[in-house]
């Protein structure tokens, strides 16, 4: 029995976006009067110059990549989605949170109602082996992905945080949105991503493309008799876009807050909707020197805080924490852990999972340098143990929604 399509609509938050726009005119994150181009709006981004991207292609061309000792340090297991029998009841009121390598995360919302799913949100999915134009030169992956595209569970929404080919891969959104129940995706604004979907033969009504602070509500069947709703918020990040020479920052880029929705009539027992923040790719400051030991007084991308007051507290946060190096190139538009960790305190988040790692080398760190350095990161800044940390490619963490940090 086939179940209805997933409807999209917008929120009284989105209306309240719109009013906000429309009054204060041109968003400064816009570099002309329509959103045809883009740019970070803030002191703590700094672009980077013709000079300093020629200083690093020799770095690029002498890298000799991991070896298979520090490969086989990344633990890779199957995934099971937090579904195994034993734990189906113990895990149906918690968000889990699958990370499928590099930034894609499955992550499914508490269900009211044992033995049937909650929603289902799948970010940045990117299954090819290189992230590049062609899969026969560029980036290739050092450790494959924890399972094949067709294993993915059903899904309702798939979500990208910019166009760069580690986050937006055509052969796995192809595949994905070919699918029955056919999921809806949520994309950055710009006329680069509307033509990369019509071109996918995506319908537009299945394709939304929108701007920082838009929200959109999303429900599905998951059951012939049961939906799920969940807001999604498109919020601002630090970074760039482009997938060729001539269209960077054409596209906008940037995290996503989902939201679980309460159906009307749910136990006033029930537990509180589900907040999920997944911040893409972003920097945080704009670090000078080749260190990580910028002053104090270094500008910070306002952004984050700005999150952590409009939603007050996210249960699960996903944050960059890898490809770094070298900082006074990479610091504007990627995060150290040092940076990973003061936004995990700008957004209130309870929990954090690291992510984009372990897949690709695309900077000079050593690939598992991230995680050792995010634990000291923590316990630099009094974070407490085991609040934000790393998992296995292919494991799910489960968290349970309103736990104390």
């Amino acid at each position: 029995m086939s179940l209805p399509a997933i409807q999209v609509s917008e929120t009284s938050a989105q209306a309240s976006a719109r009013a906000e726009r429309e009054k204060l005119g041109k968003p400064s994150h816009w570099v002309h009067s329509e959103p045809t181009a883009f740019q970070n709006p803030w002191p703590s981004f700094r672009k980077t110059g013709a000079k300093e991207m020629i200083e690093l292609i020799p770095q690029a061309l002498t890298n000799p990549g991991p070896t298979k000792n520090a490969i086989a340090q990344i633990p890779i297991q199957k995934p099971t989605w937090g579904l195994e029998a034993k734990q189906v009841a113990e895990n149906a009121q918690k968000i889990k949170a699958t990370w499928l390598g590099h930034a894609c995360f499955l992550v499914e919302l508490p269900s009211s109602t044992a033995g049937v799913r909650g929603a289902r949100i799948l970010f940045d999915p990117v299954f090819s082996d290189r992230c590049s134009p062609s899969q026969w030169v560029g980036p290739k992956r050092f450790t494959p992905p924890p399972c094949a595209l067709e294993e993915v569970p059903e899904i309702d929404a798939i979500v990208i945080s910019h166009n760069h080919y580690d986050h937006m891969d055509t052969t796995s959104l192809t595949n994905l949105l070919a699918r029955t129940p056919a999921p809806h995706v949520f994309a950055p604004i710009g006329d680069g991503n509307k033509a990369y979907f019509q071109s996918l033969n995506i319908p537009a009504s299945r394709a939304h493309c929108i701007d920082w602070w838009d929200a959109r509500r999303v429900t599905a069947h998951v059951s012939p008799t049961q939906t799920v709703s969940f807001d999604i918020t498109f919020t601002p990040g630090q970074h760039f876009t482009g997938r060729g020479i001539l269209d960077r920052f054409k596209t906008l880029w940037g995290g996503w807050v989902v939201e679980g929705v309460q159906a009307d009539g749910e136990a006033a027992a029930a537990p509180p909707p589900a907040r999920v923040y997944f911040a893409g790719d972003t920097g945080y400051r704009s670090v000078p020197s080749s260190t990580d030991d910028g002053p104090e007084t270094l500008p910070v991308c306002p952004a984050f805080k700005e999150i952590g007051e409009r939603w007050g507290a996210f249960d699960l946060a996903l944050i960059p924490i890898g490809a770094y190096a070298p900082r006074r190139f990479m610091s504007p538009i990627h995060c150290a852990p040092r940076d990973s960790v003061a936004i995990f305190r700008d957004i209130r988040a309870r929990r954090a999972v690291g992510m984009h790692w372990g897949a690709w080398v695309l900077t000079s760190e050593d690939i598992n340098e991230p995680p050792a350095l995010l634990a000291k990161e923590c316990a630099k800044a009094g974070v407490k143990e085991g609040a934000f940390g790393v998992c296995g490619i292919g494991e799910t963490v489960t968290v349970d929604v309103g736990e104390s940090a």
